[in-house]
């Protein structure tokens, strides 16, 4: 429990040099406080509080429970509120805010260097190599201290870092969006509005200090970063070198509190002043963009990722790097193709995959964690979609063959049955060689939420119409060809053909399968030139 001072104070002065966190601090009246985010009763530094047994008036004394409400003081205003459409937000992302994000989520995954002067850093090289961004770390949040930490202590604070402190970067950078130029102006944000981009205000199991405690830890470790950048020229943009900035200058930090009748200062709220560093001056620059001097990299952030993020950190925390690497590679286009060696070195790093390849047990237990994050990406909305080829259903998650159970009882049961009736199971162990299959296997792409979907412009909805109309004109022609359900059933039964091998051949799961050939549905496109490809002579057969 922090410690607070009463009104017996008679500001002395000696607890202040006494104070090993810098906790103790000076109001604007000229009283003293003790901020109860940073006070930890002087554990690790002294065996009891030094505030305590240097007071010559034993002012200091365990912060009392609050009782009442918090009064409704005068705040400073705050920015606009995001995501005012209940969903979404368009936000800055740049590189910077990628590979800030990877930091602040992987952590000592990473591939940190030491520089000559003993400094941490980390490098990420772009354009074939040919620029890089060069990341160190600070403790000092101070908009104006740009003092590096040596290796041990930005070591320790690597190591300190919370997942969560990813959703204020992408807050900052939602923020950072309706300012004109975000390198010179400031965003004030407060508890308030935090608490309900991360859904805290749901959490009544935490109490008001418990919840600010952790959005200002959050809010400083979102700014400890520094970013050098050395870009070549690009297009018609010419090259450009950014010296040593903070990703994020957290201006200040306005602490509202609230006296009680011993005279103890309760912290009641917190307020925010950020603004970007000079990297937003060349990726987030919206006159430099129609200059042909900068870039200006924005996207939509969706308000479901954040409350995400903060209710499965802790058990999936593989899956939560996985979903920030895929908000920002989404952009792309959501149809690439990515292999599972890929993701899983997002999720768990190097170190770890390496470990779990020279160890069969290690790899089992890695592989169950990966299918078990990836359900619950599924879970959340990005359902994985696997490649027939080289992800076949034998070495697929058991939740993703189950997926295609039916709810109908009766449909349930002949999905049993004709399962129990083939060679393989879907209840079967899994092969031997799982793993170097998993290795070798990738994902088509991930099928998206609605308010991951990207707005599409005015020329982007015109070829986009245009595409719908030839697919249309595609679809009529095919027509003429169509297997019917009928003639899919003869055709496979002819060619003595499962329903699951048939499934096999298609690269579908077998309900589908059944549910065409009941004609809960008629396959168009491509799945209608594979059928005939596969039963091509047994329905020519039947057609005469």
């Amino acid at each position: 429990m922090p410690y607070s001072i009463n009104k017996e104070c008679i500001q002395c002065n000696d607890c202040i040099s006494r104070c090993p966190t810098g906790a103790i601090q000076m109001m604007e009246d000229g009283r003293y406080w003790i901020d109860p985010t940073i006070c930890n009763q002087c554990e690790g530094y002294y065996p009891e509080p030094q505030c305590l047994s240097i007071c010559p008036v034993d002012s200091p004394m365990p912060l009392p429970a609050k009782k009442g409400r918090n009064k409704v003081n005068p705040r400073p205003i705050t920015s606009q509120d995001l995501f005012l459409n209940g969903s979404t937000n368009t936000f800055a992302s740049a590189l910077v805010i990628w590979e800030l994000c990877n930091i602040l989520t992987q952590k000592q995954s990473l591939p940190w260097q030491i520089d000559e002067l003993g400094h941490l850093y980390y490098q990420r090289k772009v354009s074939r190599n040919r620029g890089k961004l060069t990341f160190k770390v600070t403790d000092e949040c101070e908009w104006n201290s740009m003092e590096l930490l040596q290796q041990k202590a930005a070591e320790k604070a690597i190591a300190q870092l919370d997942i969560r402190s990813c959703c204020l970067n992408l807050i900052y950078a939602a923020h950072a969006t309706a300012l004109e130029r975000p390198w010179e102006q400031e965003f004030t944000i407060n508890d308030q509005q935090i608490e309900q981009y991360l859904g805290l205000e749901k959490r009544k199991d935490l109490s008001k200090l418990t919840k600010l405690t952790l959005i200002k830890i959050l809010a400083q470790q979102a700014c400890q970063f520094l970013v050098k950048v050395d870009w070549l020229r690009h297009g018609k943009i010419p090259g450009f070198s950014i010296p040593q900035d903070r990703v994020w200058h957290l201006v200040n930090i306005e602490h509202h509190v609230q006296e009680d009748d011993l005279g103890c200062q309760h912290l009641t709220g917190l307020t925010f002043q950020i603004r970007a560093g000079e990297w937003a001056k060349y990726f987030f620059n919206q006159e430099g963009y129609w200059q042909r001097t900068a870039f200006y990299q924005y996207g939509n952030l969706p308000k479901s990722l954040l409350t995400q993020v903060m209710s499965i950190w802790q058990q999936h925390e593989g899956a939560v790097r996985m979903i920030l690497w895929l908000l920002f590679k989404t952009k792309m286009g959501k149809d690439q193709r990515i292999t599972v060696q890929t993701l899983m070195r997002v999720a768990y790093g190097e170190e770890r995959m390496g470990e779990a390849a020279s160890q069969s047990g290690g790899q089992k237990r890695l592989m169950r964690t990966f299918e078990s994050n990836l359900e619950a990406l599924s879970t959340y909305g990005l359902k994985p979609l696997f490649d027939p080829e080289t992800y076949p259903p034998e070495i697929q998650p058991l939740w993703a063959k189950l997926a295609e159970l039916p709810d109908d009882p009766e449909a349930a049961l002949e999905f049993w049955l004709e399962d129990g009736r083939g060679d393989h199971s879907l209840t079967d162990v899994a092969p031997r060689g799982k793993w170097n299959r998993l290795m070798n296997a990738r994902l088509l792409g991930f099928d998206l939420p609605s308010d991951w979907e990207q707005k599409l412009s005015a020329k982007d909805q015109s070829q986009h119409k245009n595409k719908q109309k030839i697919n249309k004109r595609k679809i009529k022609t095919a027509r003429k060809d169509r297997l019917m359900g009928s003639q899919i059933t003869l055709a496979r039964k002819k060619l003595k053909l499962s329903q699951r091998q048939l499934a096999s051949q298609m690269g579908k799961s077998q309900s589908w399968v059944r549910d065409v050939e009941k004609g809960r549905f008629h396959p168009k496109g491509e799945d209608q030139n594979k059928l005939h490809q596969i039963l091509q002579a047994e329905v020519h057969v039947e057609n005469k």
